[in-house]
C-alpha cells in the first residue's frame, strides 16, 4: 500500500504530490488518471474552456478561500459602494447601447430618407435647406421607416454589385468584352479554355476571333457535326504554353484588368479584425461611428448613381417624347421612368463602348463594358422576377373573370382605388403559377427520357447558372426567350382555365360563379373557419408526400399509354434494354445523338442541346427509336396532351367544389359560404378517399388475414389519434383561448356594467393559434421539460404514437395548469369573496378583474424573485472582490455521492 501511495502521480505533469502542491482526486476517474495538481487542472481548464472532466463528465468543484478578517456579514457601506458601481456600469452600458440604437436606427435611416427626398424634390432650395431638414422633428417615425427601406435597397444593391463582380471574375467576362485582349494569344492558335456548358457563349475561341462571334448554341445549330470537346485531347505541354501565352497577353493589355484584381491578403486581415460586434458598436467601443459615416456616404452615393441619375434621364426622355401623360396614368410614374432611364443608359453605354473600342481606349472600353453588364443584368432581373410573373398574374385574372362573375371594369376600378395592392397580388399569383409550373417540369424530367424536354432549361443541372446566361447571352436571345415563355405560359392558361370555364358554363350553367363574398351569413364564424383551414386542413394536406407520388404515377401512366398508342414509347421513356446496358451505351452516346438529330428538319437546335448535355456529364441523352411519320406522331402527342390537360382542369375545377358544397350543406344548410372553404373541404375529402383506395389496393394481394390485422392496427391507431386530438388539439386550445379571453380580451372590451359573452368555437380557434405560437417559441427556446416532451411527440409521429406518454407527460400537466388558472380565481371570486360580506358592486368588480390582477401578481412575484437572485449574485460578487484570496479544489467523495461544501464557479481561479 505504501508503494502504491508513493506511485500516485498527476495525470498532466506526471509528477508526485508535495506539501506545496498536493494531489487531488476531483472527479470519478480512477487508476493512473485519478490524481491531479490544482495548478495543472486550472491551466488545462483555461486551455480547454470547459468546467468538467472530458472522460467522466463530472463537473469540477472549487471551494472559495476568504481572508481571515472577513466579517460574517458585509458592511452596509460595502454593499452600497458595490451597488453604486453596478448601477454606474449599467448606466454606462445603457448610454452606449442607446447611442448605438440611435445611430443605426435613427441617424442612418433618417439621413437616407431626408437626402432621398431632397434629391428628388427637383429644386435647388432643397439642397440649401438640407442641413435644417436633417434636424427637423416632423414625421420622424414615418421618415425612419422609409429610410430603413432606402438603406435596405442600397445595401442590397451594394451586395448585388459585389456578387456580380465575383460572377464576372470567376465565370469569365463575355467574349465581346475580352476579344481585343485575346487577339495576340488567339493568333498563335492556342485556345485558352474549353467552352463551358453552363455559359451561353464560350469564354475564348480558337484561332482569329470574328467581328461578331455567334453564340454557342447557334454555332452548333448551324453545324450539327461540330466536335464539342477538342480541348480534352490536349496534353500538358500545350497547357503550359497556354499559360505562358496568357501571361504575355496580360502584360500586353497595359493593365486593362487591374480593376478586376484585388489583394486577398489585405482583405483577409481586415476581415479578421472586423467583427459584427465591432462594426455595429456592440463591443463597447466608439469605432462604429466611423462605420455610420461610411454607411451614410454609401447610401448617398448609391442614391445618386442608381436612383437619381437614371430617374432624371428617363424623366427628360419621357417629357421630350411626349409620353408624360401615359406614364402618369400608370400610377407607377417613378418606377417606369427609372426603368426607361436604365434602358437609355444601357444604349448610351453600348455606343460609348463601341467608340472606345474604335479609338483603342482599353481601360475605358472595359469599364464601359462592365457598367453595361451591370445595367443589363439589373434590367433582366427586373424582367424575369418582376414583369414576367406580373404578366402571368394579370392573364390568369383576365381568363378567370367569368369564374367569379367579374368584368374588366371591376378590375380597373380596383386598380385605380389601390394600384400598389392590386399589382402586388397579381405578381404574387403569377409567382405561384410560375413556381408550380417549374415544379411540374421537374417532375416530368424524373419520368421522361433525358433529352425529351431539350427545349426547356433544366433547373437541377449543376452547370445551369442563370446569372452567367444573363452576362454572356445577347439581349435578342433573352428577348426571344421571354416572348416564347409568355406564349407558352399564356397558352397553358387559356387551355387549363379559360376553355374549361367556358365548357362548365355551357354544360353546368348553375355551377358558376364561385361564391367569394367577404362575409358569411352562416352561423359559423368566418374567422373560425379561416383559422381551421389555415391551421389544420391545409398543413395536413400539403405535408403529405403521397400527393407528389400520385401525380408522378399518373404522369408515368399517361406517358406509357400515349407511347404505346402513338408508337412513341422509345422516344418518351427510352428502350428498356438500353437502360439495362446503360454503361455500354454511354460510350457511343454522342455519336448516336447526332445520328438521331440530323434527319429531321429543324433539329439543329435539338442536336445542339444533345451535345451540350453530353458536355455536361451527369445529365445524359438517351437515344431512341424513330418511328415512321415522326412529326405527325409528335403533333398527335401534343393534341392528346392538350385534351388530357383540359379534362384534368375540368375535374379539378368541379369535383372538389361540388363535393365541398354537398358536405357543407349538411352543416350550414342553404346558406352560401366562401368557396375557398368548400374547395378545401372537398379537396381534403377527395384526398382521403384516394388515400383509402390506394391503401386497400396495396393490401388486397396480402390476403384476408393480413387485411384484418392491418384494419385492426389502423383502427387502434386512429382511436389513439382521436383521443390525442381531443386532448391536445381540442381541450388545451379551448382552455387556452378561454383563459386569454378572461385575462386580456374581456377586461379591455367589456365594461363593468355589461355581461361578457363567450363563444367556445371562437375561443377554440384563437386557442389553436396561440397554442401553435407557444409550441414554436418553446421549440426555439432553451431546453426544459415541455420542449423535451414536444420533441419526443414529434419524433414518434402518428404511426408510433404513445398514448400513455402523451397523456402523462404532456396533456395532464398542461391541462392541470390551465384548469387551475381558470378555477382558482373563480373560486376566490365566487366562493370566498361573497362570504366576507362585501357589496354586489365589489363582488362584480372582483369577478371581472381577478384574472388580470392575479396575472399582474404572478408577474410581480417573478420580477421580485429575479431581483432577489440578482442581489444575491451582487452580494457574492462584492464579497469575492474584497475578501476572496483563492480557491481550493474539492475532492470527489464516493460515499456521499456528491461533494459537500462545494462551490462551483464559472471560471476556476487559483
Amino acid at each position: 500500500m505504501d508503494t502504491a501511495e508513493e506511485a500516485d502521480i498527476c495525470r498532466v505533469c506526471r509528477s508526485e504530490g508535495t506539501p506545496d502542491k498536493p494531489l487531488y482526486h476531483p472527479c470519478v476517474c480512477t487508476g493512473s488518471i485519478k490524481f491531479i495538481h490544482q495548478e495543472c487542472l486550472v491551466q488545462w481548464l483555461k486551455h480547454s474552456r470547459k468546467e468538467y472532466c472530458e472522460l467522466c463528465k463530472h463537473r469540477f468543484a472549487f471551494t472559495p478561500i476568504y481572508s481571515p478578517d472577513m466579517p460574517s456579514r458585509l458592511p452596509v457601506q460595502d454593499i452600497f459602494a458595490g451597488l453604486v458601481t453596478s448601477i454606474g456600469t449599467a448606466i454606462r452600458y445603457w448610454f452606449h447601447y442607446t447611442l448605438v440604437a440611435f445611430a443605426w436606427l435613427g441617424v442612418v435611416p433618417l439621413t437616407a430618407c431626408r437626402i432621398y427626398k431632397c434629391l428628388f424634390t427637383g429644386s435647388v432650395s432643397s439642397l440649401l435647406t438640407l442641413p435644417l431638414d436633417m434636424l427637423s422633428t416632423e414625421n420622424l417615425l414615418a421618415d425612419c421607416l422609409q429610410g430603413c427601406f432606402v438603406v435596405t435597397c442600397t445595401l442590397c444593391a451594394f451586395i448585388s454589385l459585389v456578387w456580380l463582380r465575383e460572377q464576372i471574375v470567376h465565370g469569365g467576362a463575355p467574349q465581346w468584352l475580352e476579344q481585343n485582349q485575346q487577339q495576340p494569344h488567339n493568333v498563335a492558335g492556342q485556345p485558352n479554355e474549353a467552352p463551358g456548358p453552363g455559359n451561353g457563349a464560350p469564354e475564348n475561341q480558337a484561332a482569329p476571333v470574328p467581328a461578331n462571334p455567334p453564340a454557342e448554341n447557334e454555332v452548333v445549330a448551324d453545324n450539327p457535326d461540330i466536335q464539342m470537346d477538342p480541348v480534352e485531347d490536349m496534353d500538358v505541354d500545350n497547357e503550359d504554353e497556354d499559360d505562358a501565352g496568357a501571361e504575355d497577353a496580360a502584360e500586353a493589355n497595359n493593365g486593362a484588368q487591374d480593376d478586376m484584381n484585388w489583394n486577398a491578403l489585405e482583405w483577409d486581415r481586415a476581415a479578421e479584425e472586423l467583427t459584427w460586434e465591432r462594426m455595429l458598436g456592440l463591443d463597447g467601443s466608439l469605432v462604429f461611428l466611423e462605420h455610420v459615416f461610411w454607411v451614410v456616404s454609401l447610401n448617398t452615393l448609391f442614391i445618386l448613381v442608381f436612383a437619381f441619375c437614371p430617374y432624371h434621364i428617363g424623366h427628360f426622355s419621357v417629357v421630350g417624347l411626349g409620353f408624360e401623360d401615359y406614364v402618369q396614368a400608370s400610377h407607377f410614374e417613378g418606377l417606369i421612368t427609372t426603368i426607361v432611364g436604365y434602358v437609355l443608359l444601357a444604349l448610351t453605354l453600348i455606343v460609348c463602348h463601341g467608340f472606345a473600342a474604335l479609338v483603342r481606349f482599353q481601360r475605358s472600353r472595359r469599364l464601359l463594358g462592365v457598367c453595361y453588364i451591370v445595367v443589363k443584368v439589373s434590367l433582366l432581373v427586373v424582367v424575369e422576377i418582376g414583369v414576367f410573373p406580373l404578366i402571368c398574374g394579370w392573364w390568369l385574372d383576365i381568363c378567370s373573370l367569368e369564374m367569379f362573375d367579374a368584368s374588366l371594369k371591376d378590375r380597373e376600378l380596383s386598380f385605380q382605388s389601390a394600384p400598389g395592392t392590386t399589382m402586388f397580388l397579381h405578381w404574387l399569383v403569377g409567382m405561384v403559377y410560375v413556381f408550380y409550373f417549374a415544379s411540374f417540369i421537374l417532375l416530368l424530367r424524373e419520368v421522361l427520357r433525358p433529352g425529351v424536354l431539350w427545349f426547356l432549361r433544366n433547373l437541377n443541372d449543376p452547370d445551369f447558372n442563370p446569372v452567367q446566361e444573363m452576362i454572356h447571352l445577347p439581349i435578342y436571345r433573352h428577348l426571344r426567350r421571354f416572348i416564347l415563355s409568355v406564349v407558352v405560359f399564356g397558352s397553358i392558361v387559356l387551355l387549363m382555365l379559360w376553355l374549361p370555364i367556358r365548357i362548365i358554363k355551357l354544360i353546368l350553367p348553375n355551377f358558376l360563379p364561385y361564391n367569394v363574398m367577404l362575409y358569411s351569413d352562416a352561423p359559423v364564424s368566418e374567422l373560425s373557419l379561416e383559422l381551421l383551414l389555415l391551421q389544420v386542413v391545409l398543413p395536413a394536406l400539403l405535408e403529405q408526400g403521397h400527393t407528389r407520388q400520385w401525380l408522378k404515377g399518373l404522369v408515368r401512366a399517361w406517358t406509357v399509354t400515349a407511347g404505346y398508342l402513338l408508337d412513341l414509347h422509345s422516344y418518351l421513356l427510352g428502350d428498356q434494354e438500353e437502360n439495362d446496358n446503360n454503361a455500354n451505351q454511354q460510350a457511343n452516346n454522342n455519336q448516336q445523338a447526332r445520328n438521331n438529330a440530323v434527319p429531321v428538319v429543324g433539329e439543329g437546335l435539338h442536336a445542339a442541346h444533345q451535345a451540350i448535355l453530353q458536355q455536361g456529364g451527369p445529365v445524359g441523352f438517351q437515344p431512341y427509336h424513330r418511328p415512321m411519320r415522326f412529326p405527325f406522331r409528335i403533333v398527335l402527342l401534343i393534341a392528346f396532351m392538350c385534351v388530357t390537360l383540359l379534362a384534368a382542369s375540368l375535374i379539378c375545377l368541379t369535383l372538389p367544389v361540388f363535393a365541398g358544397r354537398w358536405l357543407m350543406s349538411f352543416w350550414t344548410g342553404s346558406a352560401k359560404i366562401h368557396e375557398l372553404y368548400t374547395a378545401a373541404c372537398g379537396l381534403y375529402v377527395c384526398w382521403l378517399s384516394i388515400r383509402g383506395i390506394t391503401v386497400l389496393l396495396a393490401w388486397m394481394p396480402q390476403g384476408r388475414t393480413v387485411i384484418l390485422l392491418k384494419v385492426q392496427e389502423w383502427s387502434l391507431m386512429i382511436m389513439k389519434t382521436v383521443i390525442v386530438a381531443v386532448l391536445v388539439a381540442g381541450m388545451i386550445p379551448l382552455l387556452l383561448g378561454l383563459l386569454f379571453e378572461l385575462v386580456i380580451v374581456a377586461p379591455l372590451r367589456v365594461p363593468l356594467d355589461q355581461t361578457p359573452l363567450f363563444y367556445p368555437w371562437q375561443d377554440w380557434a384563437l386557442g389553436v393559434l396561440h397554442a401553435k405560437i407557444i409550441a414554436a417559441i418553446t421549440l426555439m427556446g432553451p431546453q426544459w421539460w415541455l420542449k423535451t416532451v414536444i420533441e419526443q411527440v414529434y419524433a414518434n409521429g402518428i404511426r408510433n404514437i404513445d398514448l400513455h406518454f402523451i397523456i402523462r407527460k404532456l396533456a395532464a400537466p398542461v391541462i392541470s395548469v390551465l384548469l387551475l388558472s381558470l378555477c382558482v380565481p373563480y373560486v376566490i371570486a365566487a366562493g370566498i369573496v361573497p362570504v366576507i360580506g362585501v357589496t354586489m358592486e365589489m363582488q362584480n368588480l372582483v369577478q371581472r378583474r381577478i384574472y388580470p390582477f392575479l396575472l399582474m401578481v404572478v408577474m410581480l412575484m417573478g420580477i421580485l424573485s429575479f431581483q432577489i437572485r440578482q442581489f444575491k449574485r451582487l452580494y457574492e460578487h462584492i464579497k469575492n472582490d474584497k475578501y476572496l484570496v483563492g480557491q481550493r479544489l474539492v475532492n470527489y467523495e464516493r460515499k456521499a455521492g456528491k461533494v459537500s461544501s462545494a462551490s462551483p464557479t464559472s471560471s476556476p481561479q487559483e
